[in-house]
């Protein structure tokens, strides 16, 4: 056990400087603020992906056998197919253009922790990123990278924009007029320089990569980042992720947000390449989708669902009460009440299950998308809902709401022998704390009993010595007495 405290300890020494950086680092908390700022586009233009696409395969459907429900899901599907150009349009206009929603957001929050004019700077971020991600053919736009195909070179854009204006700022090249120039007037003018340097650096870029290369800018960057992508797009790669996000919180530090930019973005990119799969007819292939990352925090970091259900059936009355007030939370997701409260944090018997049970329902649920056992994510699903809602929303399949469950149960086996051993070294503490109470509490007791009997001795003594001398005083009132009547 002091060894165990020991390595943790040196792990904090270690680590706890870096986490803190990284946490707190602005490009990074701009970076996942940014792609939340796209959240809720994703979320409504998903339910019209659902709409489109009715769970129904017509190829098994027989009219003459079916009931009331399988006829309606016919209706529904040959509804969809007539319609699915007007269905899907605003899918295509939210998440179909979540590239150009997330290059605002991230270029606006780093904007933000500058001080500076944040709109402004998201918009100039925006107009240079549809320079560059789109060609102009016969009047149509090309939106091939508008969408989770040009999500990093949104991230890429919105964060150089930024640091460019920042850099021509902190140069004062800007016009100097008079105080009695409206502001909007001033913003525009001094809006001329940073957007016009911008335009030649990243739309001259384009060019020149283009004429070298014959790829546009974001196919070049694209390619570029495919090696890096791939190791967090594999199963070894996002294990690893994870479990260094999970190490981090074992000494308090929020690992889930160092490691979310990274595989919230991976999911997000391969879930929309199965949703364009879908909507072309054809069957999801990409397995890290972002119903993985959801399973990697089922019941927050840690898998800890698990965890609260065994804590709600616990001896110890304090686990027991953490337990169940950290039972709702969990269902969403939310994590933190049994993450500082049990806690698990600096806690080196329940830190071991906590990294090793999302290894374990990770590679369980890649094996089961692999051989087709459960379906994968094509649909980006809200966060922060309770998990079987994320389970059927991001698939459409009720039969991930069964595996999701069943990997809550394969936690808490996982964290059953550890939390046992936990929970016995809380009853020996909390008994040993009652001992020691009793005792304090029987000592003073008897320190009270030795005091009264004292107490009560001094008070007899104290009454033998006033009658004697009350007694005293009386015969000396008689003695004198009687000497006045002897005069």
């Amino acid at each position: 056990m002091a060894n165990e405290h020991g390595l943790l300890d040196k792990l904090d020494r270690v680590l706890t400087p870096i986490g803190s950086k990284l946490g707190n680092e602005r490009h990074l908390q701009s970076l996942a603020n940014g792609m939340l700022f796209g959240l809720p586009f994703l979320v409504v233009g998903s339910f019209f992906l659902i709409f489109a696409n009715p769970p129904i395969d017509l190829s098994r459907y027989d009219a003459h056998t079916a009931n009331i429900f399988m006829q309606f899901m016919a209706g529904w599907k040959h509804f969809s197919v007539a319609h699915y150009d007007a269905i899907t349009l605003p899918y295509n206009m939210t998440m179909g253009i979540y590239g150009i929603i997330c290059v605002f957001g991230i270029a606006y929050e780093l904007s933000k922790t500058y001080q500076r004019n944040a709109a402004m700077d998201g918009m100039m971020a925006l107009t240079t990123f549809m320079m560059v991600t789109t060609s102009d053919t016969n009047g149509t736009l090309s939106m091939d990278y508008l969408g989770t195909n040009g999500l990093f070179i949104a991230i890429i854009v919105g964060l150089l924009v930024v640091e460019t204006n920042r850099w021509i700022g902190r140069r004062h090249w800007e016009f100097k007029l008079p105080d009695s120039v409206p502001p909007m007037v001033t913003t525009f003018m001094n809006s001329l320089v940073p957007l016009t340097i911008n335009i030649f650096i990243f739309y001259g870029a384009n060019l020149f990569i283009h004429g070298i290369t014959n790829k546009s800018f974001p196919a070049f960057i694209t390619g570029i980042l495919t090696p890096a992508v791939g190791i967090a797009g594999n199963i070894w790669g996002f294990l690893l992720i994870v479990t260094l996000g999970n190490l981090l919180w074992l000494i308090g530090v929020n690992g889930t947000n160092i490691v979310f930019p990274i595989l919230f973005a991976i999911g997000v990119a391969q879930t929309g390449i199965n949703a364009g799969l879908v909507s072309k007819g054809m069957d999801p292939t990409h397995l890290m989708n972002l119903q993985m990352f959801r399973i990697s925090v089922l019941g927050g970091a840690g898998n800890t669902l698990g965890l609260v259900l065994l804590m709600m059936r616990s001896r110890v009355p304090k686990i027991r009460a953490v337990g169940r007030l950290s039972f709702i939370p969990g269902i969403c997701g939310i994590n933190e009440p049994v993450i500082f409260g049990l806690p698990i944090v600096f806690n080196p018997i329940i830190g071991i299950p906590f990294v090793l049970s999302p290894i374990i329902t990770i590679s369980l649920a890649y094996l089961a998308e692999k051989i087709g056992l459960i379906s994968m994510g094509f649909i980006v699903d809200p966060s922060f809902t309770p998990f079987f809602a994320q389970a059927y929303m991001g698939t459409m399949d009720w039969r991930n709401i069964i595996f999701w469950t069943a990997l809550i149960f394969v936690a808490m086996l996982v964290y059953l022998p550890f939390f046992k051993v936990y929970e016995r070294s809380e009853q020996k503490e909390m008994m040993d704390n009652e001992t020691e109470s009793t005792k304090a509490n029987d000592e003073e007791n008897l320190n009270d009993a030795v005091n009264v009997e004292a107490f009560h001795k001094s008070q007899q003594s104290f009454s033998i010595q006033t009658r004697k001398n009350t007694t005293q005083i009386n015969l000396n009132k008689a003695n004198l007495f009687y000497n006045i009547q002897l005069e």
